[in-house]
């Protein structure tokens, strides 16, 4: 489970569309939420839509690895398709912030690697925001805003990407996810790869 976090606008995104591109053995974690469609969302593909007693039971059930409210929806990360990617050999990418990688933690710290993406500067996170053209003033300002608290849980994380040059984070990144693959409890298979070369 591959966690990648960052204020709005540090190149967490971007990142993480480069890896799905280019790591075949890694797949994006769908959110379920309990809000209507957005125009152009795809059932399954940007989120799994269900109501809100569903959402509920899924909470009850202990169904979410992570969950949380925003605003007055609900969005969650289900368990089941996360457990069957990973015991089918396959990495999962989650785009969470520090409080969902909190959760993620408490559910499943042998299978999270964590790794928080900062901006080289905050005047650069400020242009980056204001270059997307995706943005009032208003809400740049407010993403601003949370930053600074936002970075202040840089510590809760296995890893540290600055971001100053997007194909160099990209290659930090890629190195983590090789260099954590290949840990020992994560090779699957390795007992009984070992126990047939000792011929027993």
């Amino acid at each position: 489970m591959l966690v990648l976090s960052s204020p709005s606008g540090a190149g967490k995104t971007t990142i993480s569309r480069a890896l799905l591109s280019s790591e075949p053995n890694l797949t994006m974690s769908v959110s379920a939420t309990t809000r209507p469609p957005r125009p152009g969302e795809v059932e399954g593909v940007d989120y799994h839509f269900i109501s809100r007693p569903e959402y509920l039971r899924m909470v009850n059930e202990s169904a979410l690895l992570e969950h949380a409210q925003v605003f007055d929806n609900f969005y969650g990360t289900p368990r089941e398709p996360v457990e069957r990617a990973l015991a089918e050999g396959c990495d999962v990418l989650f785009d969470v912030d520090w409080q969902g990688t909190q959760q993620l933690a408490d559910n499943a710290r042998n299978d999270l690697v964590s790794i928080f993406i900062l901006p080289p500067s905050i005047d650069e996170l400020e242009r980056r925001l204001q270059s997307r053209a995706q943005d009032s003033d208003d809400v740049v300002a407010s993403r601003m805003s949370k930053a600074p608290d936002e970075m202040s849980h840089y510590s809760e994380y296995d890893y540290i990407v600055v971001n100053s040059e997007i194909k160099k984070s990209v290659a930090e990144v890629r190195t983590i996810l090789a260099a954590e693959r290949l840990k020992r409890q994560r090779l699957i298979g390795l007992r009984d790869f070992i126990t047939s070369m000792q011929g027993n």
